[in-house]
């Protein structure tokens, strides 16, 4: 399905925090390059009849200061708009409220840059955060970056029980060990404590993985 090690490779991961005018909020950041130009790239990420085609099924109002539903995951606001170089909405999932902003740039010979920042109130990560670290949200997108990979690869649509059933083969389970440690290893880049750290990772690739329960991809 995917070739792990250069998805893994590919894929920059980084930890840090922002001031947002709720509160002080940590963040976790993917970025990937793709072969394909801003414009299909924009489109694969906000046309809802693309959507489902790599990620989720969505329905309502995808333009600013509309509603949007993810079919059994979040929902939210936009509340910018910049095509085709950006937006951010409001992520709304478990009773929680956090925040995602996507940015795409231009790079040489046609491609895109991606970067997802994910952003959360520190008040309301402490106990999840202790117990998961940043990877429960990061691998969690790793995973969606999969699907986008594929998409924007082949033009087809990522059949969702051929996904489910690679991430829980022996090769599915390696990528979310090797993308939880990396986020590991991005958390204590950013100044966490590494042993800490590293036991949260081990506790996010076990969720993944069948073997614990509690985290959450959004």
């Amino acid at each position: 399905m995917i070739d792990v090690d250069q998805q893994i490779s590919t894929v920059r991961r980084q930890v840090g925090s922002r001031v947002l005018e709720a509160g002080e909020a940590r963040t976790t950041t993917i970025t990937r390059s793709y072969d394909a130009d801003v414009e299909d790239v924009w489109d694969a990420c906000t046309n809802p009849e693309r959507l489902p085609r790599w990620f989720l099924p969505v329905s309502g109002d995808l333009r600013l200061n509309g509603r949007y539903q993810l079919e059994g995951n979040a929902g939210g606001t936009i509340e910018q708009c910049d095509p085709p170089n950006s937006f951010a909405a409001t992520w709304e999932y478990g009773g929680q409220v956090s925040w995602i902003e996507v940015r795409l740039a231009g790079e040489a010979d046609g491609r895109t840059r991606l970067e997802l920042e994910h952003l959360a109130l520190k008040d309301d990560l402490q106990e999840f955060w202790a117990e998961y670290g940043p990877g429960a949200t990061g691998v969690g997108w790793d995973m969606a970056l999969i699907g986008l990979t594929l998409h924007l690869g082949s033009g087809e649509a990522v059949d969702p029980k051929e996904a489910e059933a690679w991430f829980g083969s022996e090769e599915g389970k390696r990528f979310t060990a090797l993308a939880s440690q990396l986020w590991g290893e991005a958390n204590i880049a950013a100044g966490a404590e590494e042993s800490a750290a590293r036991a949260a990772a081990e506790r996010t690739t076990a969720f993944y993985t069948g073997g614990a329960d509690g985290a959450s991809t959004a």
